[in-house]
């Protein structure tokens, strides 16, 4: 390694943190050990770019029992610069630098007025003026009592938060079996994260109340008096508030939930905070309750605008989904992806048309089940024949050689086409007997205009698709009808002789 470079190891219970000091800003790095089972190397290398360097989380392997003496390894920063190292490996974590700390201050501080901003929503607001009521017909020497209520409201919001966070932090350690390492590198992550948000936006945009029937729930919980009613009132706000933090808080929470647990819990602490700050001032001053706007149709207005936030989210998503796969499997996984957001506007309706009714309550969180399923169902496969795109000169190439060719004039606009192909061509029985008979397979895409396709269709007495045509060596082409079955295929590769 360079003379003006240093590197240092620290490890925790779970991982190392290779620390390299370059004097400048290093954004992208990787760590190789040069010694093996120290490191579980499928897992994900989380960095932390600082100002004069860079850090690195890597993840011990699950068999190591004693932290070596000295680390020795490679720094990789790209593919033609690396730092070879050999240093002691010391315990205990590493201190915060601080040119990370006004990344995290500002984190804190998005969090912070970002749960005050919650305290607006629809949901979160009722409980808050209903409370703040109750102040302003509180007597002066009820002061003290009124201020320890307000504690105990905001430890309900922070134990409720705390909770969310741990979770949060337990699903990201078991990241590589779950996906949750890279996020949105996870087609499956991406999908109900999709769900979650469209479901929210239907919500909010009026289809139905999703926090009725927690705010229902809850409401005999808030109404206890003495101090577990204040509790219960900080649990339910935070409930009630959780599915309005991605859109208001994305930046912040985002960067929390990349960070290592002690800073998680620091902007979370934020964020709870922020949603406690009204109600906890409110009990210090009542008088302050009269500056409080009174729920009206502002709350829609904002209802609504949050709600078009969350469905421009939903449209990036799906955007994201589709660059995740290839061809025309990322027209199919977003067609399907797409097929369960409808399917969940299905559930909403459901929720909207029987609201807080228990039977309608079951029917929906069927139709949720099965509408988050349709884009996570495990796909078969794809063991099938390779089809080439159709040319007039490739299909004259095959019958030259004597090859039987099966022709398909397809469309992706045609659903009879899609229907044929999937149940019947791609069939294991179909795809067995063109294997047999050694076919040789064209698809002809008239997705677009093709002069060709076109000429070709005319020429076999057709002028649209589907339609399908085998060419048997030496003989006339034989146009199959165009509802397919596999009885049908079977009987027009008889003719044709063995492989």
């Amino acid at each position: 390694i360079a003379s003006d470079m240093q590197v240092s190891v620290s490890s925790s219970p779970k991982e190392f943190l290779v620390t390299l000091y370059a004097g400048h800003r290093i954004n992208h790095a990787e760590f190789f050990p040069y010694d093996s089972d120290l490191i579980a190397n499928a897992a994900p290398q989380p960095v932390d770019p600082l100002s004069d360097g860079i850090r690195i989380h890597v993840q011990k392997d699950p068999t190591l029992k004693l932290d070596p003496a000295t680390l020795h390894g490679l720094i990789k920063l790209s593919d033609t610069e690396g730092y070879e190292f050999t240093v002691p490996v010391t315990a205990g974590a590493v201190p915060v630098e601080s040119a990370a700390l006004p990344a995290i201050l500002t984190a804190a501080a998005l969090a912070f007025f970002g749960g005050i901003i919650l305290n607006l929503m629809p949901c979160v607001f009722p409980v808050l003026f209903l409370k703040a009521l109750s102040l302003m017909q509180s007597s002066t020497h009820e002061r003290p009592r009124l201020w320890r209520h307000g504690l105990v409201y905001t430890l309900g919001i922070l134990v409720s938060f705390w909770g969310i966070v741990a979770l949060l932090l337990v699903l990201r350690a078991g990241g590589n079996h779950l996906g949750w390492g890279f996020q949105l590198q996870s087609p499956r992550f991406v999908a109900v994260i999709a769900c979650l948000l469209f479901f929210m936006a239907l919500s909010l945009a009026g289809q139905f109340d999703l926090g009725l029937t927690l705010t229902g729930t809850g409401d005999a919980l808030t109404r206890r008096t003495g101090y577990s009613g204040s509790f219960f009132t900080g649990v339910l706000a935070t409930v009630v508030a959780t599915p309005c933090t991605a859109p208001l808080m994305g930046a912040a929470t985002g960067f929390a939930l990349a960070q290592p647990p002690a800073i998680a819990f620091v902007v979370f602490t934020a964020l709870a905070l922020g949603l406690a700050a009204p109600y906890l001032l409110l009990t210090i001053q009542p008088a302050w309750t009269r500056l409080l706007p009174k729920p009206g149709a502002w709350m829609e207005l904002l209802k609504h605008f949050v709600s078009v936030l969350l469905f421009v989210s939903v449209i990036w998503l799906v955007w994201v989904y589709g660059q995740l796969f290839s061809g025309a499997e990322s027209i199919n996984s977003v067609a399907l992806l797409l097929l369960a957001l409808l399917t969940l506007a299905a559930a909403g309706w459901v929720l909207g048309r029987w609201p807080a009714h228990r039977r309608g309550g079951w029917i929906a969180l069927v139709i949720i089940l099965a509408a988050v399923a349709i884009p996570l169902w495990p796909q078969r496969a794809n063991t099938n024949l390779q089809w080439e795109p159709y040319s007039a000169a490739r299909l004259s190439e095959l019958r030259a050689q004597g090859k039987p060719v099966f022709v398909d004039f397809t469309a992706a606009w045609c659903l009879s086409c899609q229907v044929n192909e999937r149940v019947v061509l791609d069939s294991d029985g179909v795809q067995q007997r063109l294997r047999t008979k050694n076919v040789a397979l064209l698809r002809a895409d008239w997705t677009k205009y093709d002069p060709q396709i076109t000429a070709a269709l005319s020429d076999l007495g057709r002028s649209g698709v589907p339609t399908y045509a085998v060419y048997p060596p030496g003989a006339t082409p034989v146009v199959l009808p165009e509802a397919l079955t596999p009885g049908i295929v079977d009987a027009a590769l008889d003719v044709l002789p063995a492989k």
